[in-house]
């Protein structure tokens, strides 16, 4: 035992001789122990009243109170204290009765040091001990206080919140859910954990991600976002795994929220800017048709300063009508009906016609417009909607070029997919703007670009058309240097 450490240890050495009491002080105090005397046991249990104590030396033949009556208080009131027995070879018995009773262990007078000293050092090590495990106890009880606190505390908000929670095993089980689970999954029997989640729900597209979660399908850092219907409720579906410290997959947690009146209130939104849109093209093309009856001199002659103002009107309600179609090929992407008719589909066809209706306006810009079509195949798709994908992206390929150079469309074939894709040398796109392009009326702003007109609904219109027909489009872009837009879409089977 090193000094540091039974420097700590203060002993109570209790006995009527104060030879004995000098002794064990002058024997223990060279190895570090701090030392108390006492010469009878009234003073003995005085001095544990106002002093901590570690370890007791207790003579049993004293004066006042003996030591078979500070023993017993011992052990009612401190029984964490070891008491090591003094003792002549004469009371022997009566020291082996007081172990009996509760003492640690004996010595007898005369000591003989190394014995005495062993007997004090494995005393020590049994107060540590004991320390130790009372000091463990007091934190494992603060631990289950502590955690009985914090369980309660998350079943008050769980309980509390308006969405639904739902906890599942590593067997997806229901282990924890909410009131709000049952109301708004429209659950009318008692949930009593663990139960099948297929007890619950039969929701195909939530099962499947849980599996996968579980199984390892789906890493154990993302989460799932997805809308479900349950009776009368539309419910956005956010899953994740629940995480082991080793990182393995225990369970899985969701959590639902009800989207039934934001579902009601888009649907609204549709079906007004579809009224008024179709509300505003009718008069508007009226307009223009009579705008143009003006222009054709069918109405009488114009002087030229009337012909620049009419053609100028005429622009206006071009624009007009570019964004009331925008208007409503937003809306019928977001009601899942713009990509209607599919059929085998040339790409190239529709890349080389757009490329020829453009190409005026490239050569007014200087921009060269060039097509690569090495490995062009079929895909099942709306042409119609084909075709507005690529003018969107060829059209800001050369809108987005105003001091000229080249735009390139590129088709090759990428393992089951066509990939085509429509790169410029442009003025380029931010890195912060990136990943804003697909936002409705969204447009980036540069310096050289500011003539440019346009309603902002063109990227997520063509992102709409591609997700529609179960493809993926990107985007890579430096600021002046250029822009590449990059589309998969899946290419027919050899039998089809």
């Amino acid at each position: 035992m090193n000094d540091d450490s039974s420097s700590k240890i203060r002993i109570l050495v209790v006995d009527d001789e104060r030879v004995v009491r000098d002794g064990c002080r002058r024997v223990l105090s060279g190895k570090g122990y701090e030392v108390l005397g006492a010469e009878d046991g009234k003073q003995a249990l005085g001095l544990l009243e106002a002093e901590p104590v570690d370890l007791m030396l207790l003579d049993l033949k004293m004066p006042v109170m003996g030591g078979e009556e500070v023993l017993e208080h011992v052990r009612a009131h401190r029984p964490d204290i070891p008491v090591i027995i003094i003792t002549g070879h004469g009371t022997v018995d009566n020291a082996v009765e007081c172990m009996k009773r509760g003492a640690y262990d004996f010595v007898t007078k005369p000591f003989q040091v190394e014995q005495f000293l062993l007997t004090i050092g494995r005393a020590v090590d049994k107060r540590r001990l004991e320390q130790q495990r009372l000091f463990y106890e007091k934190e494992k009880e603060r631990n289950l206080y502590d955690l009985s606190l914090e369980k309660s505390r998350l079943k008050t908000i769980i309980n509390c919140m308006a969405n639904g929670v739902l906890v599942t095993n590593r067997n997806l089980e229901v282990v924890l859910h909410n009131p709000a689970l049952t109301r708004l999954m429209d659950i009318d029997q008692e949930i009593h954990p663990p139960m099948d989640l297929t007890r619950l729900t039969e929701n195909p597209a939530l099962i499947d991600t849980l599996h996968k979660f579980q199984s390892g399908e789906l890493p154990p850092e993302d989460f799932v976002s997805q809308e479900i219907e349950t009776g009368k409720h539309v419910l956005r579906a956010i899953s994740a795994p629940a995480l082991a410290p080793d990182d393995g997959v225990v369970g899985t947690v969701t959590v639902l929220e009800d989207i039934t009146a934001f579902k009601r209130l888009d649907e609204m939104k549709s079906d007004f800017v579809n009224m008024v849109a179709h509300e505003l093209r009718s008069p508007l093309v009226s307009i223009r048709q009579q705008h143009n009856v003006i222009l054709e001199g069918l109405a009488g002659p114009l002087q030229e300063k009337q012909a620049d103002l009419i053609q100028r009107g005429v622009k206006k309600i071009d624009q007009l009508l570019e964004l009331i179609n925008d208007l409503l090929d937003i809306a019928r992407i977001e009601a899942g009906k713009h990509v209607q008719h599919r059929a085998p589909t040339d790409v190239e066809k529709i890349i080389r016609e757009t490329v020829e209706l453009i190409r005026p306006r490239a050569d007014e810009q200087g921009v060269t417009l060039s097509v690569a079509c090495d490995e062009s195949r079929p895909v099942q798709a709306d042409p119609k909607g084909i075709g507005e994908v690529l003018s969107n992206l060829i059209t800001n390929a050369v809108n987005y070029s105003p001091g000229g150079g080249r735009v390139e469309v590129a088709v090759r074939k990428r393992g089951d997919n066509l990939e085509i894709r429509v790169s410029d040398g442009g003025v380029g796109i931010p890195p912060e703007e990136l990943p804003k392009i697909w936002d409705k009326f969204y447009r980036v702003k540069h310096p050289e670009t500011r003539q440019v007109m346009g309603t902002g609904l063109g990227l997520a219109i063509t992102r709409g058309i591609v997700e529609a027909h179960q493809g993926h489009i990107d985007v890579e872009s430096e600021p002046d240097r250029g822009t590449t837009f990059r589309i998969l879409l899946p290419m027919m089977a050899s039998d089809e």
